[in-house]
């Protein structure tokens, strides 16, 4: 017999080796694998009985301090400073002359109208007599009129220029630093200092879009500001009637009294707000949650099978979280093991809280 030919036998026989190995063999061992594995046992998890509670929650949120009413002090148009009455830090009433721009050619151009004015009175009041005897006739005298009340309005343009050269406070507050000097010379792009009314303060704060409809004009509110020991209040007196797109927040603003001027605008206050209480409110441990790109989720044992619901969330808490939406009283969620669990998986419950 060639080599050919035995090399063709032996190739036969390999093939018909793995062919029985496969069809009779591997079955048998499959089977007795399965003998001796048994039926799936059940996973052995922690579990929490979901019972309605009287929910007391708080949202915080991050505020800023502002002032109540604040502006930069800045000039109607250009000249030289001959008056500075801005001590700074010192507060100010409101109408106190702050500062004065030399305007002495307007108090020239003033006291020349005036005596214009004085001279076309008295001939208004001569012309007026004769008027009356027909000794002129009405044209003269109505441009005579004319006349005195050009004066009248030059007057009150002056006057007008003169009041843009005087820079009055208008409200009353504190004065901030300033940056400029008697004597300069100051334009109104000059930013000449700032003045800030610190009494009462308010505080900017927003809170998420689902609370919007939880907070109320009037609502109290008490936050802690860094470096200063204790709590402060304050009362919510506006709501933007918009929520923001971007961040989905509603912004608020609340008023807080600061008599003794502890707290400054621009500080960084932690905002405490207290929500109406809930009594039948359902809460679970956060652990129990199970993020999804779309939606949360928590598996509810039923029946000694594993439920995943799809569940929606209101208040948290630092261990708890409540549900609005997928659960009701009485359901058991399973509180470990949630990473390994699969629909529909067994599940026996090892320890059970409420």
């Amino acid at each position: 017999m060639s080599k050919a030919t035995w090399f063709f036998v032996v190739v036969i026989l390999l093939m018909g080796g793995v062919i029985v190995y496969n069809k009779v063999l591997t079955p048998q061992e499959e089977k007795g694998k399965a003998a001796h594995s048994g039926p799936p046992k059940d996973m052995s998890v922690n579990g929490f009985l979901v019972q309605p509670k009287t929910l007391n929650s708080n949202i915080t949120a991050s505020g800023t301090l502002l002032a109540f009413e604040e502006v930069e002090l800045h000039t109607e148009t250009s000249g030289r400073i001959t008056e500075l009455n801005l001590k700074e830090g010192t507060p100010v009433s409101k109408g106190t002359l702050l500062v004065k721009l030399y305007d002495a050619d307007l108090q020239a151009q003033l006291g020349k109208l005036k005596l214009q004015q004085e001279t076309a009175e008295k001939t208004v009041g001569r012309l007026q007599q004769l008027l009356a005897i027909n000794g002129i006739g009405q044209q003269d005298f109505d441009n005579a009129v004319t006349q005195l009340n050009n004066i009248k309005a030059d007057i009150d343009v002056v006057l007008a220029q003169i009041t843009k050269t005087e820079i009055r406070a208008p409200f009353n507050g504190v004065v901030g630093l300033r940056n400029v000097s008697a004597g300069a010379y100051v334009s109104p792009s000059v930013a000449i200092a700032t003045l800030q009314q610190i009494d009462p303060l308010k505080i900017d704060f927003t809170v998420p879009e689902k609370y919007a409809s939880s907070v109320k004009k009037d609502d109290g509110i008490q936050f802690a500001v860094d470096g200063f020991d204790g709590t402060f209040h304050g009362k919510v007196y506006a709501i933007e009637p918009k929520i923001d797109e971007d961040t989905r927040t509603i912004r608020m603003r609340a008023l807080v009294q600061n008599t003794n001027a502890k707290l400054f605008p621009g500080g960084f206050a932690k905002v405490d707000l207290g929500l109406k209480s809930m009594d039948n409110a359902l809460m679970i441990p956060t652990q129990c949650i199970i993020p999804e790109a779309r939606n949360k989720k928590v598996i509810v044992v039923k029946d000694g099978k594993a439920d995943f619901r799809i569940v929606e969330t209101g208040v948290r808490n630092e261990s708890d979280v409540q549900i609005t939406k997928g659960l009701e009283a009485g359901d058991t969620v399973v509180t470990t093991g949630v990473m390994y669990l699969k629909p529909g998986g067994g599940v026996k419950i090892a320890k059970l809280t409420e």
